[in-house]
């Protein structure tokens, strides 16, 4: 993307992630820089990202998600960086808006999106993923992912954040056995950065808060609206925590 001012580096984080990545990459020819990072696949990923002569292939062992979005922004050549996920996609209209916010010059230091949950080839309306929103373009010089957030990592900013109006698309869901194992992995991380903290583990908390998600997925954000997807997402959301006491248990042995 060439612009007046301001240019784009984009930034991938892969694993395995043959099914998608190739399609992606298809699509975001327009940027000026593009860069994989990959946590040493063993599918066909690494394959697909050479066939893409102008990606730069970067592989890093995985540590954490705050980690390797640090290191994956340390390689990256211009300040502006949008994160996409081999899952996710922009739409024309999203695109359209960045190039535009680019080329005018951006107000804020960081921008956040809305993002719309597929669970297979259907939008999810419910269930929590009608206030789905992700924070990734934003000016490195002015922001870092914070080193104790091991997944769901946060971004700190300093300066001003704002909010595009278009939606980026997140084909998540095509799987149950995959979906399950990524909450579960999501869980497990979780537990390890709450053992870091010093966070006790509760057989109460272990009991009671898987069910409590589960309601407040399903009942509390409206799950129940989105039949029987709302209640497969409100169940593996409850696993993920539920996961995530496990692993608490086993790292306090």
């Amino acid at each position: 993307m060439s612009t007046n001012n301001t240019k784009l580096s984009i930034l991938i984080l892969t694993y395995n992630e043959e099914r998608y990545i190739g399609k992606l990459l298809e699509e975001i020819e327009f940027v000026d820089e593009i860069i994989v990072v990959d946590s040493y696949s063993t599918d066909k990923t690494i394959e697909i990202v050479k066939s893409f002569s102008h990606v730069k292939l970067i592989q890093n062992k995985f540590k954490n998600y705050a980690d390797q979005r640090n290191f994956a922004i340390n390689n990256s050549k211009n300040d502006w960086i949008l994160f996409l996920d081999a899952d996710e996609r922009l739409t024309p209209k999203l695109k359209l808006e960045i190039v535009d916010l680019l080329k005018t010059g951006p107000t804020a230091q960081a921008y956040s999106m809305p993002r719309v949950f597929m669970f297979k080839e259907k939008a999810m309306r419910f269930t929590g993923t009608q206030s789905d929103m992700v924070l990734r373009l934003f000016d490195k010089t002015k922001c870092q992912y914070q080193a104790d957030k091991l997944v769901h990592e946060k971004l700190e900013i300093n300066g001003k954040e704002a909010t595009l109006k278009n939606k980026m698309i997140h084909y998540t869901y095509y799987d149950y056995f995959i979906f399950k194992k990524k909450v579960a992995s999501y869980g497990r991380l979780k537990a390890q950065e709450k053992n870091l903290k010093g966070k006790k583990y509760s057989l109460i908390m272990h009991v009671f808060h898987p069910i409590f998600t589960f309601v407040s997925y399903y009942i509390l954000k409206l799950g129940f609206l989105d039949g029987y997807r709302g209640i497969v997402l409100s169940y593996l959301f409850a696993y993920s925590v539920y996961a995530r006491y496990v692993e608490l248990k086993k790292l306090q042995r």
